[in-house]
């Protein structure tokens, strides 16, 4: 964990919340996309930027009646790009996506990822992702991937764990933050 710590890309972190305050100051939306912990990641993060952050915020992945409708109308492939469609998504927007691997369609790997960044640079919009790998899709389109290098006997977790780092990072970053988190503790220390 510290060895995590100490390469995360602190630099990618500014321009990735300076481009999230670009994308607020023209009226944009952000959309966040995961599967697995990153849908759950993306529901969380939804709350933060929209509360602390005041930029509209959406994860399809919180209308379930719609995605698996989607899933089971026209395949999981689509599920993304689909609601992305719909939700109008153009070049004021950005995508925010969480990913252990980052997509790949070549290995045939979150490839309703893969089609909504694809989506989302077709669009213009700018995309931004919290990845466990260099060589996924994510990584190699995103305009800036923060890349936890963690050790492949615990990737999924460790990627997992500072998926929630990062993005706690940049709703409390000065940028961005402009309503006081209201920080829970059980002492006075």
């Amino acid at each position: 964990m510290a060895q995590i710590a100490r390469a995360t890309d602190l630099v990618g972190i500014d321009e990735m919340a300076r481009g999230l305050a670009a994308l607020r100051a023209r009226g944009g939306r952000l959309f966040i996309l995961g599967v697995g912990g990153g849908a759950g990641h993306a529901s969380h993060a939804v709350n933060d930027f929209r509360k602390l952050c005041r930029i509209e915020s959406y994860a399809p992945t919180d209308n379930v009646s719609e995605l698996t409708a989607r899933t089971n109308d026209e395949g999981w492939d689509t599920s993304f790009t689909e609601w992305l469609a719909v939700s109008r998504l153009s070049a004021d927007d950005g995508l925010m996506v969480f990913s252990v691997g980052g997509g790949s369609r070549a290995h045939n790997v979150s490839v309703n990822l893969v089609n909504a960044i694809e989506l989302a640079r077709d669009r213009g919009a700018s995309v931004y992702g919290v990845v466990g790998s260099p060589d996924g899709t994510l990584a190699q389109l995103a305009d800036t991937a923060i890349v936890v290098r963690a050790p492949g006997d615990l990737k999924t977790p460790l990627v997992e764990a500072f998926q929630a780092v990062v993005w706690h990072a940049l709703v409390s970053h000065p940028d961005l933050a402009v309503q006081p988190g209201h920080w829970e503790s059980l002492g006075t220390a």
